[in-house]
């Protein structure tokens, strides 16, 4: 379930990480400032994390062909 502003304004998420997995990043944030930054405690958190922002770049990257594809064709 995306995350609400109120609960992005609430976690402090910059401008530019509010985004569509912003709600994977709240809980990353709050390990990592739980565990002082240690690279091997929040694992689990991080490559969720990443794997959504990948996810979200490969469903943006189709959607721009998509649209380029359909630009070619009028």
């Amino acid at each position: 379930m995306p995350a609400t502003q109120k609960e992005m304004q609430d976690a402090r998420l910059p401008l530019g990480y509010r985004d569509f997995c912003a709600d994977l990043l709240i809980p990353l944030n709050k390990c990592r400032s739980e565990t002082y930054y240690l690279p091997f405690k929040c694992q689990d958190e991080r490559h969720v994390y990443e794997k959504c922002q990948y996810d979200d770049y490969i469903r943006r990257m189709k959607a721009a062909e998509d649209k380029k594809r359909e630009a070619a064709e009028e």
